[in-house]
């Protein structure tokens, strides 16, 4: 079994910052891509930005220049720092990661529970 955990979401004032983790832990072998995603009321849920094991990162356009997706893989951990925060970065933001399980040659997506970010004064 594998488990995403999430942390650091929060109520922040336009202009802020906010940096999010998201540690794998379980029967894990080798986590490929990993990456952040949100989801705002009525909408449907988006990238945000995606990294792969090798470092290489992308981001939604939306967010480029503020927001930097990085790892950690010694620790299976994947972070978002999150600065200059607008009102419409409000929205659940959800952890990502394609995952070589050790019980099985093919990759799993898992998700993790979701962490509330709003941005408002």
């Amino acid at each position: 079994q594998v488990q995403l955990v999430e942390s650091g979401g929060g109520l922040v004032q336009p202009g802020g910052s906010l940096r999010l983790s998201c540690a794998a832990s379980g029967s894990i072998s080798s986590i490929n891509s990993m990456g952040w995603y949100r989801q705002a009321p009525g909408k449907q849920r988006e990238l945000v930005a995606a990294i792969t094991s090798g470092g290489s990162a992308n981001y939604a356009d939306s967010v480029k220049g503020r927001f930097t997706i990085s790892r950690d893989n010694a620790k299976n951990t994947v972070y978002l720092q999150m600065n200059s925060l607008k009102p419409e970065d409000t929205a659940v933001y959800y952890c990502n990661a394609e995952v070589n399980p050790k019980w099985q040659s093919r990759s799993v997506n898992y998700w993790g529970q979701g962490t509330q970010v709003t941005v408002s004064s």
